[in-house]
């Protein structure tokens, strides 16, 4: 029993429910008959496997299609590796894993690659017949006695996870959503993979090539939510965009592509001229001309490299500028040749100026018919015709009225607060008077006035004046 074998297992413990301890003694077995003695039991063991098929793929730790090539995330290999990975001192051999496999690939959970990276129609086209798929499946597999009970032997080949890709498309739909204008949605096969490869999977893992063969089909042609012709990729915008590549995508997914990887490499050049600097007067504290010296000429040809990038970056971001612009241009003139389009049409149907100008006339003559028939038949029936200069007059003369009562109004309240003022003054002419008495005269000598008296009369004599 190798390592990995029993970290495989340790892993589907800790993350799989269906995986607990106690129920790996009947996963183990052959539950082959449960199908007629306990169907509820027998489709318990089919769910538990295929997630943890599922989980086992998505997580990496499924054996590559070889042992020098990268972990599939999203193809699962099938073969005497992987049944060996699942073996374990305590519990054996899954005994029932070709079985489980048999029933993924009828349900269409597991797609042979081949046939996935093949087939023209979707994978949820009702067309595909599920027991032609699996009748391929067992063909390519060689395994001709597959249905015909030969027991649970598990089918050499590669299956594409359905869930896992459908998963990892998910993810790729809720990173596009800020994705705007032609040059953000578009991309080649390499430089899709960089930008999204973090997005779509989980702990630091990368989609392998066959990985991204597997989602770029899917995206394109089940979830139509791409344009992929296997060199560049462009995102759907969903506003009625024409289907298809042109060579201006090709162009457009080129030139971000060289952009991104200049761009990677001024950082990487700057990183290296700010290290040989340190490196230089480190060897100058340390009295070392001749590194001193190696490491300014080193640093000089990085710095000069640099510029150089630097100046291709620069040119490039022009060119990008400007086809982006005429791209707006293209789209601009689209919108207002489609406007025109649409005002001629509106325009026609109203018959041009000259038929709108005849509709209008005859209903303003239809108009002056009418009123003339509602005049003759009011005095025909009796009924008196309003006359409006009359009616205007009235309310006129109504406004008059109602105008002259607010002013009316106004005067009266300005009359009471100028006699409410007079009481007020009269009240505090009454106090000083009463002041000035209590006051009187000093016995023996001539008048003293202070100043609070003569304030007071002051007041007085302005109270008497007013």
């Amino acid at each position: 029993m190798s390592q990995k074998s029993q970290s495989l297992l340790d892993y589907l413990v800790q993350n799989e429910p269906s995986f607990r301890k106690a129920r790996l003694p009947a996963l183990y077995s052959s539950f082959a008959a449960q199908r007629t003695l306990n169907p509820d039991g027998y489709a318990a063991n089919l769910f538990a496997w295929r997630r943890a098929l599922a989980k086992v793929a998505k997580s990496g730790l499924a054996p590559p299609p070889t042992s020098s090539s990268k972990p599939s995330l999203l193809v699962l290999n099938t073969d005497e590796r992987l049944v060996s990975a699942f073996e374990t001192k305590q519990y054996g051999r899954p005994l029932s894993l070709g079985l489980v496999i048999k029933e993924a690939v009828e349900n269409k959970e597991l797609v042979p690659l081949r046939q996935f990276l093949e087939q023209k129609e979707s994978i949820y086209s009702r067309s595909w017949s599920v027991w032609g798929l699996a009748g391929w499946v067992l063909k390519t597999a060689g395994v001709t006695d597959f249905l015909k009970g030969s027991g649970d032997k598990v089918p050499k080949g590669q299956f594409v996870v359905v869930e896992n890709v459908e998963g990892a498309g998910k993810a790729f739909g809720e990173g596009i959503k800020d994705k705007e204008g032609r040059f953000e949605r578009t991309f080649t096969r390499a430089h899709f993979a960089k930008v999204f490869n973090d997005q779509l999977v989980e702990g630091g893992r990368e989609l392998s090539d066959t990985d991204m063969d597997v989602l770029l089909v899917f995206l394109a042609r089940d979830k139509q939510m791409i344009d992929y012709d296997g060199k560049t990729v462009k995102i759907r915008d969903g506003e009625g965009e024409p289907e298809g590549l042109t060579d201006e995508d090709a162009s457009i997914a080129q030139l971000k592509e060289l952009l991104a990887s200049l761009t990677h490499q001024t950082l990487l050049l700057s990183k290296r001229v700010e290290e040989l600097g340190a490196q230089a007067k480190e060897a100058v504290t340390k009295q070392n001309r001749v590194a001193a010296l190696a490491a300014l000429k080193s640093k000089k040809l990085a710095e000069q490299t640099l510029e150089k990038r630097y100046a291709t970056v620069n040119q490039l971001e022009q060119v990008q500028t400007q086809l982006e612009q005429a791209s707006d241009n293209v789209q601009i003139v689209k919108v207002m040749e489609s406007s025109s389009d649409a005002l001629k049409s509106l325009t026609a149907k109203v018959g041009g100026v000259e038929g709108v100008e005849e509709v209008v006339d005859r209903l303003r003559e239809q108009m002056a018919d009418a009123d003339e028939v509602g005049k003759i038949l009011a005095e025909a029936s009796g009924t008196t015709v309003l006359d409006e200069g009359e009616i205007d007059d009235e309310l006129a003369e109504m406004e008059r009225q109602e105008k002259e009562k607010e002013r009316k109004k106004v005067e009266e309240k300005q009359q009471r607060e100028a006699e409410e003022r007079a009481k007020e003054e009269q009240k505090e002419a009454e106090d000083l008077r009463k002041k000035l008495e209590a006051i009187g005269e000093v016995p023996g000598s001539a008048p003293v006035k202070d100043k609070e008296t003569d304030e007071a009369e002051a007041m007085m004599g302005r109270l008497t004046l007013g």
